[in-house]
């Protein structure tokens, strides 16, 4: 049977750099996939950095484990799910920083999610490595005011400066060859 989600090009995808896809980590894309249905599936009418949150704390278990033990993952899911039901945090009517007009097939992204993976592979070739990953992606999502995605963790009272402090110790785990890499 074929899928009912449409696919969406390279050049429709948000970042400007060559080869979109390629310069994404296989779970980072699947992220990307994920946060695409999702937003489809929801009637919103963008990509935004809450669908990407989303997609991040269900598929990437390094970005999990940055969250440590604890119930911040389930507080920022429950916030999640309430927000794809339409229930509390109420973003469906309104377009994270932008006019832009009903998703497409192609899909459009918020101008703020747009910015957070361009700056999720800047991150990823800083560090030498030739695709980004999840923690890049997170750490992109943390550094825009206007994110949503920090909306959804003020309100689930995560930390910051801690969380950030984490992302760049997975990273560096993964430069030296450490377990944090997946």
């Amino acid at each position: 049977m074929p899928s009912r989600i449409p696919r969406q090009s390279a050049a429709a995808s948000g970042p400007n750099h060559p080869g979109t896809d390629a310069g994404l980590s296989e779970e980072l894309a699947s992220v990307v996939s994920g946060a695409r249905r999702r937003a489809l599936r929801d009637g919103d009418r963008q990509i935004d950095t809450a669908h990407l949150l989303h997609s991040l704390l269900e598929s990437d278990p390094e970005v999990r484990a940055v969250f440590g033990a604890g119930p911040q993952i389930a507080r920022l899911l429950g916030y999640l799910v309430q927000r794809s039901i339409g229930y509390g945090l109420r973003w469906q009517s309104a377009v994270e920083n932008s006019g832009a007009g009903p998703m497409g097939a192609g899909g459009n992204w918020s101008p703020v999610a747009a910015g957070a993976m361009e700056e999720a592979y800047e991150r990823a070739v800083l560090r030498g490595d030739e695709r980004a990953r999840g923690l890049d992606l997170l750490a992109a999502l943390l550094t825009d005011p206007r994110s949503r995605a920090l909306e959804v963790l003020g309100h689930a009272g995560v930390e910051l400066r801690p969380l950030l402090e984490r992302i760049e110790r997975g990273h560096e785990e993964c430069v030296s060859g450490g377990d944090a890499c997946c």
